[in-house]
């Protein structure tokens, strides 16, 4: 099953510049795996050590962030379009 991942600007030198890779995966969890495949190294930066997605990302299937969803377990299916995008902060 494909799904669309929209990679942030600060990761695509692990992408070769592409803002958006096309990944396999039921969950969450198994895309980051098929990313780390297809784009050695990102995976070191979006995941800690325990393999969970790190907390100053915010990962979203088709809009709806995963946190209150099945977080890393979060279901995918053919055609969803997973979003990566980096907390902001600032004052």
């Amino acid at each position: 099953m494909a799904v669309t991942v929209l990679i942030p600007t600060a990761l695509q030198k692990f992408t070769n510049d592409q803002a958006t890779i096309e990944c396999n995966g039921s969950n969450i969890t198994e895309l980051l795996n098929s990313l780390e495949t297809s784009c050695p190294g990102i995976k070191a930066r979006l995941c800690d050590e325990e393999g969970k997605p790190r907390r100053f990302l915010n990962f979203y299937v088709n809009s709806e962030d995963i946190r209150f969803l099945e977080g890393p377990q979060t279901s995918l299916s053919d055609g969803d379009e997973v979003s990566i995008v980096p907390a902001v902060a600032g004052g």
